[in-house]
């Protein structure tokens, strides 16, 4: 059912670049039904499947006919559907897999969700930093996460630079490991040392196993426990020389849709390592409820900070869409929604 409220939103209702197909403007509000909230949104973070979905990156097909852009978001319920307690309304909430939903994403001034899906925002954590949360956030938890504790185990983020290693090392460092990550450039060492990082490889300039060796003592027999990797198939000759026995790659990644790894079977079948790949999307429901509540508690307990690149404002996205498919951005795009 649809009031006669209206909003700003952006939208596309055909897939290409991002100047070309999204358009911004007036659109109806809708009521929460059964189970949801409306949320008004004060924030919306762009992530790399938002304008994948957009662009049709490896033959992706339009999944609504229109659709407002985005998956993450923050801001404040606003109303409540039936099944709701109303002690809700007036929360200050992060949002997840938003426009999976039905197509709305957070790209607008208002977005109805399911309740489980706007998720309490502790009052250290501003808006724009909420909206950072979904997709990076939750990816970095199942890949360092997933199988047990790291605590005093070593783990190597690949790309600590990025969205997801840039959490990937906080939670971490969070859980109790000892983190290695590996940088391609020297802005992205000042990033990941931010977070926390033990020992900062520059790719381009060092030998990375080598390096690994040095610090873990693997010619003894010591390495890596887990892996979070950024780039599955580039990083194979690096992932197989330096995991140690029993250990897990956890792979979100891999270059393009194209990627045939050549996997060498039998150095890691002999080393009993896990290979783990991961889509925040398609994470069982338990593994997400896991990801909200040690987001939330770390972000309780004041150890994860966000690397905000750059804001753009709600009339933007198309410019916020170019900023992430740029290469040139390290850390988030945010859309302010005033």
């Amino acid at each position: 059912m649809e009031t006669t409220k209206t909003m700003q939103a952006a939208w596309y209702e055909k897939q290409g670049a991002a100047q070309d197909v999204i358009q911004f403007g007036e659109m109806p509000v809708s009521n929460p039904g059964t189970g949801e909230v409306r949320v008004k949104l004060h924030a919306s973070g762009v992530n790399p499947s938002d304008t994948k979905t957009r662009s049709g990156w490896g033959g992706m097909a339009m999944p609504f006919p229109r659709v407002v852009p985005h998956n993450d978001g923050a801001g404040v319920i606003e109303s409540v559907g039936e099944g709701v307690p109303t002690s809700r309304i007036g929360e200050r909430v992060w949002l997840y897999e938003t426009q999976r939903i039905r197509g709305l994403g957070t790209a607008a001034e208002y977005v109805v969700v399911p309740s489980d899906k706007a998720v309490r925002l502790p009052d250290n954590t501003s808006f724009v930093e909420g909206a950072c949360l979904g997709v990076p956030a939750m990816t970095a938890h199942r890949c360092v996460l997933a199988d047990g504790s790291v605590n005093g185990q070593t783990v190597l983020v690949t790309g600590g630079a990025g969205s997801v290693g840039y959490y990937a090392l906080q939670l971490a460092k969070w859980s109790g490991a000892k983190v290695i990550t590996t940088v391609s450039r020297p802005e992205q060492e000042i990033i990941a040392q931010s977070a926390g990082a033990d020992y900062i490889i520059n790719y381009k300039c060092v030998d990375v196993v080598q390096r690994i060796k040095e610090i873990t003592g693997a010619e003894d027999g010591r390495g890596i426990d887990r892996i979070v990797d950024v780039n599955f198939t580039a990083n194979l000759p690096i992932t197989e020389a330096v995991l140690r026995p029993n250990s897990v790659v956890s792979s979100y990644s891999s270059g393009n849709p194209e990627d045939r790894p050549a996997l060498p079977f039998l150095s890691m079948q002999l080393n009993n390592v896990t290979i783990r790949l991961v889509l925040v999307y398609t994470m069982p429901d338990a593994a997400k409820q896991a990801a909200v509540r040690d987001i939330t508690a770390a972000l309780e307990a004041g150890a994860l900070h966000h690397n905000i690149a750059k804001r753009f404002s709600l009339a933007e996205v198309a410019a916020a869409h170019d900023a992430q498919d740029s290469g040139k951005m390290i850390g988030k795009a945010v859309v302010e929604i005033a």
